[in-house]
C-alpha cells in the first residue's frame, strides 16, 4: 500500500472511531457539602457566590411562610410566594427552588391534550417541564395554598396572554388573527387589554 493510501486509510479509520464514540454528560458533583448564597458578594459563580462556611447558620437553610395564603385579588387571580436562593440562601447551587401558589392547578401537554385534576389537602400533581400549565382555585370563597417545587434555583415564568398579546413591540394583528383563527378586530381588542 502506498504512503498516500495508508494515510487516507488511517484517516478514515480515525474519523470512523471518533464518530462512533458516545457522548456522555451529567451535572458535575458538588465540590463541597453546601454553597449558601452570599447576597453581599459581587462575584457571580453559578448564580451567586458562596458564603464563608464558618458564617453559615441553620437559618440559611430555613424559610417560613408557605403556609400563609397570599392576596389573589389581581388580574390573574393568583399569587406566587417565591422561595428561591434569594429567599432561602441554602438552595444556592442545588438546582431547585420552591414556592407556594395560592390556587388549585391542572396542566396540558405539547400534544394539546388537557390533563386536569381537582386536588385536595395533601395531594400532589406534577407539571412536565416546559408545558403550558395553569392553576385555578375551584372554591373562590376560600383561599387555596399549594406548595410547588421547581427545577431551577431561579425559575422564570411566562404568562402566555401577556407574552402573545402584550409583547413590545407588538406582534402583528394579522399574524395573531391567522394563528388563533380570529378576526383582526378581536385581536386588536385583546392587544388593547395588555
Amino acid at each position: 500500500m502506498t504512503s498516500v493510501a495508508s494515510f487516507f486509510f488511517g484517516l478514515v479509520v480515525a474519523l470512523s472511531c471518533l464518530s462512533l464514540q458516545l457522548a456522555l454528560a451529567s451535572d458535575p458533583g458538588h465540590l463541597q457539602d453546601f454553597c449558601v448564597a452570599d447576597a453581599t458578594s459581587s462575584v457571580l459563580l453559578n448564580g451567586v457566590a458562596c458564603k464563608n462556611p464558618s458564617t453559615v447558620t441553620a437559618n440559611d437553610f430555613y424559610f417560613r411562610g408557605l403556609h400563609v395564603a397570599g392576596n389573589t385579588s389581581n388580574a390573574q387571580g393568583s399569587r406566587v410566594t417565591p422561595v428561591f436562593a434569594a429567599q432561602l440562601p441554602g438552595l444556592n447551587t442545588l438546582g431547585i427552588s420552591m414556592g407556594s401558589l395560592e390556587v388549585g392547578f391542572v396542566t396540558s401537554n405539547p400534544n394539546n391534550r388537557h390533563f386536569t385534576k381537582t386536588l385536595y389537602k395533601g395531594d400532589v400533581f406534577v407539571f412536565p417541564s416546559n408545558t403550558i400549565h395553569y392553576q385555578r382555585n375551584t372554591n373562590w370563597k376560600a383561599p387555596a395554598v399549594a406548595i410547588a417545587a421547581l427545577s431551577s434555583q431561579n425559575p422564570g415564568a411566562t404568562t402566555i396572554a401577556n407574552a402573545v398579546f402584550g409583547s413590545q413591540p407588538g406582534i402583528s394583528a394579522d399574524i395573531l388573527a391567522k394563528s388563533f383563527s380570529l378576526d383582526v378586530a378581536t385581536v386588536n381588542f385583546m392587544q388593547s387589554k395588555f
